[in-house]
C-alpha cells in the first residue's frame, strides 16, 4: 500500500560518477571507482548514516537508505561525485513507475506551476523514453487537478525525472552538484604548505581535487603569530580536511621563530622575504622526501604580493629542485579564489592585492637579485643546520 503523499519519503541515493572516470581504460576506471566507494562509504561510516544496499552500475551508484537527503548532502564533498538526487526506487513497470511518478508529483511540485518530465533509460523495455515522459506527464496532469499543473517542455519551472536500469526504475526531482574531479587517493601525496588565508587552502583543495591526497604543512612563527592568527589557521585545516574523510586528519607544525628573527637581523627585508620562502621550500622538501610524497603546492598567485613574480618564483624554486612545485592558482582571479573558498566552507577570506608603494619598491629590488647571491648568503647561514633544527620541531597535530 502506498504512503500517503504527505508522508512519502526517498529511500535511493542516486550517485553519479565524475565524467573524467568513464573515459578512463577499463582497468583504470575499476581501480577509480572501487577508490571512490571506499571514500563514499567512508563518510556514511563518519556521519552514522545507515545503508542497506550499494547497486554499482556504469557510471552509478544506487544508495538505499532512509536517510537519503542527508546522504546526498553529505556526498556532495565527496571528490569524484559529479551530482547526486535523492530518489525513490520502483521496477522498470510503466504502471509502477506511473503511480510513483504521481505520488512524488503531489508531494513535491508547487501549484500553479510548470513542468517537465525527463527519461533516462538504459536496457531494453517495450517502451521509449519519449513514452514515459509523455504517459508520465498525462497521468500527472490527469490525477493532481488541484495543482493547476501544465507541462513546458522548454522553459519548465520543475522537473520530474525518471531514470530507468533495466529492471529497475529511479523517480526524483533534484539533481544537486557534486564537486567532480577524481577520487582522493587515485593519485600520489603531496605537501601542502597551509596558511590561516584562503589562498593557501583553495590551492591545497584544488589540488586534492585531482585525487591527491593532502600532507598539511604550516610554519609557526611563535611569539609573532596571535592567538587570532593560530585560531584562524586551525579553522582552516579543520575546514579543508572535511573534504578527505577516510584519509589521516593530520597538521604538521613547523616553528619557526628563531629562523625568522636570524634572517630578519642579518639581511634586507627584501632577501629576507626571498630566504625565508626558500627556507620553507627546504624544510617542505625534507618533509616531502619523509612522507613519500611526489610534490609541493604553494598558495602562490602572481602579483598578489611583492615577492609573487616569476623571477622570484624561479629563485625560490630551485631550493626543492628535487621536487616539482605546485601553484593552482596562478590561473585564477581573486573572484575565483574566493568563489572556490566559500565553496569550501570559509567564511572569510584574506586576499591582499598589491598596493602600497612600498611594496611595489620591494618588488623592483627583487627582480634584481641573483640566485648566485641568495646561495652565497645561505652558506653563510648554515641553512643546512636551520632545515635540520626545524625539522627536529617536527609536531604532528591530530585535527
Amino acid at each position: 500500500m502506498d504512503l500517503p503523499l504527505s508522508e512519502h519519503r526517498f529511500d535511493t541515493v542516486v550517485v553519479r560518477f565524475g565524467g573524467e572516470i568513464g573515459i578512463k581504460a577499463d582497468w583504470t576506471r575499476r581501480l577509480y571507482e572501487r577508490r571512490l566507494i571506499a571514500n563514499i562509504k567512508a563518510v556514511l561510516k563518519k556521519h552514522d548514516i545507515p545503508y542497506t544496499r550499494f547497486d554499482r552500475r556504469f557510471g552509478r551508484l544506487y544508495i538505499k537508505t532512509a536517510q537519503a537527503e542527508k546522504t546526498a548532502e553529505r556526498l556532495s564533498r565527496v571528490f569524484g561525485v559529479s551530482s547526486l538526487s535523492p530518489s525513490l526506487e520502483t521496477t522498470s513497470k510503466l504502471n509502477d513507475m506511473l503511480n510513483v511518478s504521481v505520488q512524488l508529483a503531489g508531494s513535491r511540485f508547487k501549484k500553479g506551476k510548470s513542468f517537465a518530465v525527463r527519461c533516462h533509460r538504459v536496457g531494453k523495455h517495450p517502451y521509449t523514453s519519449q513514452d514515459v515522459c509523455r504517459q508520465v506527464g498525462h497521468r500527472i496532469v490527469a490525477s493532481l487537478p488541484e495543482l493547476d499543473l501544465h507541462v513546458d517542455l522548454t522553459h519548465p519551472e520543475q522537473n520530474l525525472h525518471v531514470e530507468v536500469r533495466e529492471a529497475k526504475a529511479y523517480v526524483f526531482t533534484d539533481i544537486n552538484r557534486g564537486v567532480g574531479g577524481l577520487p582522493l587517493g587515485t593519485q600520489p601525496k603531496i605537501v601542502c604548505l597551509l596558511k590561516g588565508d584562503a589562498s593557501s587552502a583553495v590551492a591545497c583543495w584544488m589540488t586534492m581535487k585531482r585525487g591527491c591526497p593532502a600532507i598539511l604543512v604550516h610554519f609557526e612563527n611563535g611569539v609573532l603569530t596571535s592567538k587570532l592568527d593560530a585560531k584562524g589557521m586551525m579553522e582552516t585545516a579543520q575546514r579543508l580536511m572535511e573534504w578527505f574523510t577516510g584519509f589521516p586528519r593530520k597538521l604538521y607544525l613547523i616553528e619557526q621563530c628563531q629562523n625568522l628573527q636570524r634572517l630578519a637581523q642579518k639581511h634586507p627585508s627584501e632577501l629576507s622575504s626571498l630566504l625565508y620562502r626558500r627556507l620553507m621550500l627546504y624544510i617542505a622538501k625534507g618533509i616531502a622526501r619523509m612522507k613519500r610524497a611526489e610534490g609541493i603546492v604553494t598558495g602562490d598567485s602572481l602579483g598578489k604580493k611583492a615577492n609573487q613574480t616569476l623571477h622570484a618564483f624561479r629563485i625560490q624554486d630551485e631550493a626543492a629542485k628535487d621536487y616539482p612545485i605546485y601553484r593552482p592558482l596562478l590561473g585564477l582571479d581573486t573572484r575565483n579564489i574566493e568563489e572556490n573558498a566559500q565553496r569550501i566552507g570559509l567564511e572569510k577570506t584574506t586576499l591582499h592585492e598589491v598596493k602600497s608603494k612600498a611594496e611595489v619598491k620591494e618588488a623592483k629590488r627583487i627582480a634584481a637579485i641573483k640566485l648566485e647571491d641568495i646561495k652565497r648568503i645561505e652558506k653563510e647561514l648554515n641553512i643546512e643546520k636551520m632545515v635540520e633544527d626545524a625539522l627536529k620541531s617536527l609536531k604532528i597535530l591530530e585535527v
